[in-house]
């Protein structure tokens, strides 16, 4: 059987804020670094999501705008691949143009 593995790192100021993200994985050869990660896990036990959420200081707010536009919409497409529900992705799909009309993505976005 295959493995992979995905690694983080975060890099914390003197006050424990990330500072720099960097992150592998052992399919690629190529390291990354990015100003924000969003890692979501599914505890079984508990029938509940854990999450981690990290962002830099650099990250700007537009920038977290539009990053939270496109999980939404990434969300969606996920929902619609895993469990064939075209309805609830697509108001999914719905509710992130609301939102990235209101958060104005489209028109800092061009």
């Amino acid at each position: 059987m295959k493995q992979s593995e995905i690694k983080f790192t975060v890099t914390l100021d003197d006050n424990s804020m990330p500072s720099k993200i960097d992150w592998n994985a052992t399919d690629t050869s190529t390291a990354s670094s990015s100003k924000a990660v969003m890692i979501s896990l599914w505890d079984e036990e508990k029938m509940s999501a854990l999450r981690i959420d990290l962002w830099t200081k650099e990250m700007k707010i537009d920038e977290m705008k539009l990053f939270y536009h496109q999980n939404l919409l990434s969300m969606a497409d996920t929902l619609e691949r895993a469990t064939g529900e075209k309805e609830g992705a697509q108001a999914m799909r719905n509710f992130a143009k609301e939102f990235g009309d209101r958060m104005g993505v489209f028109s800092n976005n061009k």
